[in-house]
């Protein structure tokens, strides 16, 4: 046997003993124990909150209604393309791309409901504009297919004359022109009662192609009466004056162009004849507006500015238009860029002008230009119309001189006048 074997198993047998004892009674190692924080497992029902409190609060602010908006004329099918108030400002026609007239009762603007006539148009039919004629109960409508634009008057039928002029129009069409303005699209469309010298108060009715004409109707009968051509490769729009004499052009140039209607001494229209141009804008007119005493044109221009003319001038003697005013339009894009107005429609009494940019809607003070209100997002799209009623309206206990606008949204807003300073 080696000897050295002895010495390493003894060696061995110390050292464990050695070992054991001094593990034995050395104290625990205490280690850190990984506790799962509980603020991460609540932390979604903490994001939560804070979401959905602006997500509430931005749908609340969506309910709430501008201040002057008093109401929305609801069931149209598809984009509203023209409104008009009869001369009573009692009812309300709107043109709808669903092929639809329909004609609103205005008992109270601030109604819950209102009550409304509808008129079907022949079929393949798109209204695109209105139009009233002696009175509630004439409606003048411009309609396009594939085959032209027509026009189609409707009315009640001979035995109910006599009854009040609030009564709604019957689906009966008194006269119908087709493929008027050489097949192209009537754009805007406006009605006058000729009240001017020897004018004999029948309603003239201007509508205005997306081409460069404009003709004259006489609206009860339905016969052409004058046409003019603007010369200017597109028309923006047209309008008559509230007595009948003038009609303007807004169109593809800086200028705009005054016709006068001649009346014979039996009281119909003899002729039409250009009288007058507007020079001073630099870039084209997109709208353009009479003030209710027929002695002064509004212009809204691409160049930014608005301009009040004065027209009742000796223009025989070769008295030019006069600009009373020029206002710069109060409107601007992010970057502090002027935007240009839309449309224009001066209230019943000349002292507030609404004018729009694509959804936007403002009141001007129309003898200094100011902002009186402005609605933003007043329709969810672009607006496509835009006209005061002629005489106050009932709301509630009140008589409220309103505005009515449209859109290829579905709707028709009924807006309050903002008060003067």
């Amino acid at each position: 046997m080696d000897p050295v074997l002895p010495i390493v198993a003894l060696s061995l047998l110390l050292g464990a003993i050695i070992a054991f004892l001094f593990f034995n009674n050395r104290q625990p190692e205490t280690r850190p124990v990984s506790i799962p924080d509980p603020t991460p497992l609540s932390a979604p029902n903490n994001k939560k909150k804070p979401h959905s409190k602006p997500h509430s609060s931005d749908k609340d602010q969506n309910k709430r209604h501008h201040p002057l908006d008093l109401n929305t004329l609801k069931g149209h099918g598809d984009a509203v393309t023209g409104i008009c108030f009869s001369p009573d400002g009692r009812n309300l026609a709107t043109a709808c791309a669903d092929g639809i007239v329909r004609v609103f009762k205005l008992e109270d603007a601030s109604s819950k409901s209102f009550k409304f006539f509808r008129i079907n148009l022949p079929a393949g039919g798109h209204p695109t504009a209105v139009a009233f004629s002696d009175d509630a109960s004439s409606i003048v409508v411009a309609s396009h297919t594939l085959s032209g634009s027509s026009l189609y008057m409707y009315g009640e039928d001979k035995s109910s004359e006599n009854k009040p002029q609030t009564k709604l129009p019957l689906p009966e069409i008194k006269w119908e022109n087709h493929k008027v303005h050489d097949k192209k699209t009537i754009i805007t469309m406006f009605g006058a009662k000729a009240s001017y010298g020897s004018a004999d108060r029948s309603t003239i009715i201007a509508s205005c192609s997306e081409g460069t004409d404009i003709i004259l109707w006489h609206g009860k009968t339905g016969k052409s009466v004058g046409h003019v051509d603007t010369n200017q490769l597109k028309n923006n729009m047209a309008a008559i004056s509230p007595n009948g004499r003038f009609i303007a052009a807004a169109a593809f140039t800086a200028d705009v162009k005054v016709w006068e209607i001649v009346y014979a001494k039996d009281g119909s229209a003899k002729e039409v004849s250009n009288v007058m141009q507007l020079k001073g804008h630099k870039s084209a007119v997109s709208w353009l507006c009479f003030t209710p005493n027929s002695e002064q044109i509004i212009t809204a221009s691409k160049d930014g500015s608005l301009r009040i003319w004065n027209i009742n001038v000796r223009y025989h003697l070769d008295e030019d238009p006069k600009t009373l005013k020029v206002f710069p339009i109060p409107l601007h894009d992010s970057a502090g860029t002027t935007l240009h107005y839309d449309r224009l429609s001066i209230s019943p009494d000349g002292k507030v002008l609404a004018a729009t940019h694509g959804s936007t809607l403002q009141w001007l003070c129309a003898e200094t230009g100011k902002v009186l209100d402005t609605a933003e997002k007043a329709h969810d799209v672009d607006i496509a119309c835009i006209s005061w009623a002629p005489k106050a309206i009932p709301t509630g206990n009140d008589q409220v001189s309103v505005l009515a606008t449209a859109s290829a949204d579905k709707k028709v807003k009924l807006w309050a006048c903002p008060s003067l300073p």
